[in-house]
């Protein structure tokens, strides 16, 4: 998808930050959001290469991005993230919380302690930690132009309760996506909205480390749209959620996309 033939008048200028931006959704937010003029944080940890690719790419076609190396499975590296995307840009309109990972596939009655904090940290208290450093920017970002932003990604399995031992992911994703509706409550008398969007079976790298091709093909043949999703296909609700044209009234609400997987 060619995102510059869109035009989104109030994304130009905004300074974003998206945690796991190296690959698969969080890289094509990452290139949508500079193609709308948005200058774009773009955080990595273990994927060096594919960030500096993404990077080099935005440069090339004239936008403006700051690579943001950070460990978002401890509360520093979250909080890191967040000082360092301020430090590049000098300001903080919007935050999108991507990065996570099922770890690996544990069954509950197999889950360790290890398995247990490395999940929920990755997933959910990254989402607390990097929200909780950016409410002071994004408070200030929205007095001079009364908007901001959080985006959480959270997931289908957080609805579903997940299977093949991806419960306690689907768990930390269901705990991401209350968290969505209790900051929206507390953070919208400062102007800032909270939303959150919920991939369904996405064809990414997370699904090349976490699901074989039997696992894949029998997830599909739940799908009504007949087929994995793709990355592009998760951007359009991202862009959507940043929009405060798009949607000022918006706040608290998780938007599905999942090829009709899950109709709620």
């Amino acid at each position: 998808m060619d995102w510059t033939q869109f035009r989104i008048a109030d994304l130009q200028g905004k300074t974003v930050l998206v945690t796991g931006a190296s690959t698969g959704i969080g890289a094509a937010v990452a290139r949508a959001l500079a193609a709308q003029g948005a200058r774009v944080g773009l955080h990595y940890h273990a994927s060096v290469a594919a960030a500096e690719r993404l990077a080099t790419e935005i440069q090339t076609a004239q936008g403006q991005v700051a690579l943001i190396r950070a460990d978002m499975s401890n509360g520093a590296g979250a909080r890191s993230a967040v000082d360092q995307a301020v430090a590049a840009f000098g300001r903080l309109d919007g935050l999108i919380n991507n990065a996570g990972g099922m770890v690996r596939r544990v069954p509950y009655s197999e889950v360790t302690e290890t398995d247990y904090d490395e999940i929920m940290d990755l997933n959910a208290r990254s989402v607390i930690v990097a929200s909780q450093a950016a409410i002071a920017p994004l408070k200030a970002a929205a007095a001079e132009t009364g908007q901001g932003f959080i985006i959480n990604t959270t997931s289908i399995a957080a609805r579903n309760g997940a299977g093949g031992g991806a419960g306690l992911y689907g768990s930390a994703k269901a705990f991401v996506s209350n968290v969505t509706r209790g900051m929206a409550k507390e953070l919208i008398p400062f102007g800032i909205r909270v939303n959150a969007v919920a991939p369904g079976v996405i064809a990414t790298p997370f699904h090349e480390r976490y699901s074989t091709e039997a696992q894949m093909q029998a997830m599909i043949a739940t799908i009504p749209a007949g087929r994995a999703g793709l990355a592009e296909d998760c951007v359009g609700a991202y862009l959507f959620l940043a929009s405060a044209g798009l949607s000022g009234y918006v706040t608290g609400q998780v938007i599905e996309v999942n090829g009709g997987q899950l109709m709620p």
